[in-house]
């Protein structure tokens, strides 16, 4: 990889890694609010349903913007905007600003998979190897935004700790200022509707079809964007964005909770496990369940690599099949394996975090699979716009489900996610892929 593909591929790290530091950071601080503000899981959950539907609604016009300006600017925008927002929570006195906090960083947040996506295509030659490591800092932030938060509530009040959480960003936008790239290096600028093939683009992206640094201009007219999703909406990509679908469900659906329901599994870490003095202030700030969230979420660090290589090895669309059916039979044992004792439900945990994650790069090669070349930035669009957006109804169910049932019910319920996406993926594997 040349210098101007390292670069850029640095610079979609780090705001991988930002992005869902805070995006996992949530459902810890869910389980303070919990408790603090005396709401309902059902309220709690609409609340974060909001801010995360945000973060998958605004992709599509993210998508649609980074065809046109320049991405760099762009991230650079979402960045300080998540800052921001993590900056009003930790001012917070009630779930009103909440829910306004949590909005704005979906807003923001939203930017990053389409222009960082973009960029990666139009600006490294290797590309795919720029996808494999923009994922794995993901997977990193995943991780790290947990067990970042979950320490520093030992220490610190929640308010204090969400400003802490604004230095990431900070931080991040300062390298990222000083990041230098071509973002158009990887592409030839007569293929996008460039000028005269020199590499030279119009600066208003009037003149040439094309937008800041030759990027293309895109959509003119709605009815141009509608006649472009008809044509990317073919039976395949319809099938492939109903398996996207029922994973954005089902991800948020089990993870926005989690800590809380691990919680009521666990032992007292001082009185039975024995790691601090009872009634010292580390046994009342420790949360063992937060940690053992953080862990579920790195191990799947490791899925995410064994789903990347199944791509490469076996058909997309049996292997989201597998992947599905195999998250049907953990959701109905997750709770009577909880119900067993510490040690089977850390190794549940670790089972469901590594098969969780696994499906991720199995869905994104069947993105790319049934959507044309020309297509894929509109295609990354309504991915995201599926998967955060209208999946972000799963932490709203959960927090309905669990309000109405147990914590068993509320899973054998969620199940059925995951259940119609194995069907969906042998629709497509038997119908799309057999003809």
């Amino acid at each position: 990889m040349n210098e101007n593909g390292r670069s850029i591929v640095a610079f979609t790290m780090v705001s991988h890694a930002i992005v869902h530091t805070y995006e996992l950071s949530i459902p810890i601080l869910v389980v303070i609010w919990l408790s603090e503000f005396s709401v309902t899981t059902a309220t709690i959950g609409t609340i974060v349903a909001v801010g995360y539907a945000l973060f998958g609604i605004g992709a599509l016009p993210s998508g649609i913007l980074a065809d046109r300006y320049s991405t760099k600017s762009m991230v650079l925008v979402g960045l300080a905007g998540m800052g921001a927002s993590f900056l009003l929570l930790s001012t917070a006195q009630g779930t009103a600003t909440i829910a306004l906090a949590l909005g704005l960083w979906g807003v923001f947040a939203s930017v990053h998979h389409p222009a960082s996506l973009s960029l990666i295509s139009t600006g490294v030659e290797e590309s795919g190897t720029g996808f494999a490591y923009h994922g794995m800092a993901g997977n990193l932030g995943i991780a790290f935004g947990p067990l970042v938060t979950a320490s520093l509530l030992i220490l610190f009040e929640w308010r204090l700790v969400s400003a802490l959480l604004v230095a990431p960003a900070v931080l991040a936008v300062a390298y990222a200022l000083t990041a230098e790239f071509d973002e158009m290096a990887a592409v030839d600028v007569e293929e996008i509707g460039g000028n005269d093939g020199t590499g030279d683009a119009d600066e208003t992206g009037d003149a040439d079809g094309t937008g800041d640094d030759g990027r293309s201009a895109g959509p003119e007219s709605i009815g141009a964007f509608l006649a472009d999703s008809r044509a990317l909406f073919t039976l395949g990509f319809a099938l492939a964005m109903a398996v996207v679908l029922m994973n954005g469900i089902f991800y948020r659906g089990v993870l926005t909770f989690l800590p809380d329901v691990l919680g009521g599994y666990l032992p007292d870490v001082s009185g039975t496990i024995g790691l601090f003095a009872p009634d010292s202030p580390m046994a009342e700030e420790f949360d063992l369940a937060s940690y053992l969230y953080a862990g579920l979420l790195t191990v799947g660090i490791a899925g995410q690599y064994v789903g990347g290589k199944l791509t490469d090895r076996i058909q997309v669309s049996a292997g989201l099949a597998v992947v599905f059916t195999a998250l049907v039979v953990l959701a109905v044992l997750f709770i009577p394996v909880a119900e067993a004792g510490l040690w089977p439900l850390v190794a549940m945990s670790a089972v469901f975090g590594f098969v969780l994650f696994s499906i991720q790069p199995l869905y994104q090669a069947a993105i790319a699979v049934y959507s044309p070349p020309d297509g894929r930035g509109l295609s990354y669009g309504y991915t995201y716009l599926a998967n955060f957006g209208v999946g972000a109804a799963g932490a709203a169910l959960a927090g309905y489900l669990l309000g109405v049932t147990t914590v068993r019910g509320t899973f054998l319920v969620l199940a059925l996610v995951p259940a119609v996406g194995a069907v969906v993926a042998l629709v497509l594997y038997s119908v799309v892929d057999a003809e």
